[in-house]
């Protein structure tokens, strides 16, 4: 049973001019949050939209296990609300979790959002969770979409505290472009909240319920793009300052001080980016903040999504590093061994005298100096020689007797080191993740620790499930660009099928197989560690360690496996 969490009240408008009499419904596994009417009310937002609640309407009596078209199985209710119902499910056809919509044929707002699902599913914009089916079916209505466990819920994040400009930087970006392709095709949300926006375990940011939302509500407006556009610049201003930009409490967030109006963010909260607080002024249609900042208000997505584009780029904070201890150099000097004095956890070591070589007499030193003197005659004479006889035989071969000096670069090259690993996370291009929360404990520096696969029944290959055809493991992040020379990975156990890939220098967020084009090591049958050292570096900030197959628990059918640690050489 996924785990649980109260949802923040849901608000009749973007304006905050009303809020509806709400309770909090629960937080399934993927983060749907939806907030519950106790009363039936319509209100009207100063653009056009309206909100109907008509919470006197039936749903359908359903129960867990109840199945849809002999395939999609519910089984748990995540929301009852205005005669409908909201479902977690299991597609058996595909062996996946999936999201289902509910409600009566009869519904009056049953063929608008058949119409609205039918439309959401033709645009197949993957920023979007995706519509995969809608059907009239036995006196029902039902939409099934995509259910993304591994995601987390704006709402979660924002709990958290305010981002920093980066992340902000790249919700605002990804969000408006995402509504301007939207928009473009004759598709607006109009239900754009805290709850709608998801962000993967790689980055990106999905909006899930584009036109489905409204419909199931009956909300509609004459200004979809400027509805769609302020409800950005509301997520943008409490991305900045973890406040809703409304006198109103909403989705966990305190409101604005009664009587002061609408603020700029960096009025709100010292530190908050300057350029990201304009645009969510502008984005906001505050047209006496824009005015005094000599900005033009954004109406539309695709006017968002170009201002977005024009400020300079927020580049992400630099990645802490310790500094290493200071190295302690070992001296030598004439007649003692010594340590540098004041070393730290060292106790000072007395000089110790080196006793002085024996007198010799003068004899013994003329007949020493007589000698040597003859052995280097010697050695001369015979090297004069040789250099004499050996270029009289290039000579007469026409040989280029002139030598080569060593180039300094032809140094050997130094010892391979772990190279400092930012973040890990689950490699899951077909979605539906393993223990994604575990992930970092494959590169904590831990032996102990280990990120480890759920048991899988009958096939080593994940259970042949459709969602692992893939197959899994762990991205580790690098921070930025570095050479790699060398992998070394400790297995959770033996017998496990894998390989390691680097993505390409360019890569920002990888996540599907071909993303990781560069080959570290074959895809092969490996012990409890997998260890390879490159004849040439590769050049990369994201490398996968995948596995295609797992090792059997010690049971005739089950199979598991996992990752302890992962170090990266360069």
């Amino acid at each position: 049973m996924a785990e649980r969490s109260t949802a923040a009240v849901d608000v009749a408008d973007n304006s905050g001019e009303e809020l509806l009499t709400a309770k909090a419904d629960e937080a399934t596994a993927d983060g749907t949050a939806e907030a519950q009417d106790s009363t039936d009310a319509t209100s009207q937002d100063t653009d056009g939209r309206t909100s109907r609640s008509e919470s006197s309407l039936p749903t359908p009596d359903l129960h867990s296990g109840h199945k849809l078209a002999r395939r999609y199985r519910l089984e748990e209710c995540v929301t009852r609300l205005d005669g409908f119902s909201s479902w977690r499910a299991v597609d058996e056809k595909l062996r996946r979790a999936v999201g289902v919509h509910v409600l009566p044929a009869d519904h009056p707002r049953a063929r608008s959002v058949l119409a609205a699902a039918r439309s959401a599913a033709l645009l197949g914009d993957p920023r979007f969770v995706q519509v995969l089916d809608a059907v009239e079916e036995d006196d029902l209505v039902y939409v099934v979409h995509e259910w993304l466990p591994d995601a987390t819920e704006l709402t979660s994040l924002l709990a958290a505290g305010p981002m920093e400009a980066h992340d902000a930087y790249q919700l605002v970006s990804q969000i408006s472009q995402a509504m301007a392709a939207a928009h473009r095709e004759g598709l607006a949300h109009l239900r754009l909240t805290p709850g709608a926006v998801l962000r993967s375990s790689t980055g990106q940011y999905r909006i899930r319920g584009l036109a489905v939302n409204a419909a199931l509500r009956g909300i509609t407006s004459d200004g979809p793009q400027r509805a769609d556009t302020e409800a950005i610049g509301a997520l943008l201003y409490a991305a900045l300052t973890q406040r809703w930009p409304y006198e109103t409490d909403a989705y966990g967030l305190s409101g604005l001080p009664k009587g002061v109006g609408l603020i700029a963010p960096d009025q709100v909260r010292a530190g908050v980016h300057r350029g990201l607080s304009e645009l969510a002024m502008r984005a906001l249609v505050n047209d006496g903040a824009t005015a005094s900042r000599q900005e033009q208000p954004c109406t539309t997505p695709d006017e968002l999504a170009k201002a977005v584009s024009a400020m300079p780029r927020i580049r992400p904070p630099e990645p802490v590093f310790t500094a290493p201890p200071e190295y302690q150099r070992t001296t030598y000097q004439q007649g003692t061994y010594r340590r540098p004095p004041g070393s730290p956890g060292t106790a000072v070591t007395a000089p110790v005298p080196v006793p002085p070589p024996p007198l010799q007499s003068r004899t013994g030193k003329a007949l020493k100096w007589a000698v040597s003197a003859l052995l280097i005659a010697a050695l001369g004479l015979g090297s004069w020689q040789l250099a004499e006889k050996f270029l009289d035989q290039n000579n007469d071969s026409g040989t280029d007797t002139t030598q080569t000096t060593p180039s300094p670069d032809n140094k050997l090259p130094a010892p391979a080191k772990p190279l400092r690993i930012d973040s890990a996370s689950e490699f899951m291009p077909s979605g539906s993740g393993i223990s994604q929360k575990n992930a970092h404990k494959a590169a904590d520096g831990d032996t102990g620790t280990a990120w480890i696969t759920p048991r899988y029944v009958g096939y080593a290959n994940f259970g042949n499930y459709t969602n692992r055809r893939d197959g899994s493991g762990i991205v580790v992040d690098l921070g930025s660009v570095q050479n790699i020379r060398g992998v070394k990975i400790e297995m959770f156990r033996g017998g496990q099928k894998a390989e390691v890939l680097a993505a390409a220098s360019d890569a920002t967020a990888p996540s599907s197989l071909t993303d990781f084009p560069q080959r570290l090591t074959k895809l092969e049958s490996v012990g409890s560690e997998l260890k390879q050292t490159l004849d040439q570096p590769v050049r990369s900030r994201f490398v996968l360690v995948r596995i295609t197959e797992l090792p059997s628990d010690g049971t005739s059918d089950g199979y598991r496996g996992g990752i302890s640690e992962i170090s990266v050489l360069g």
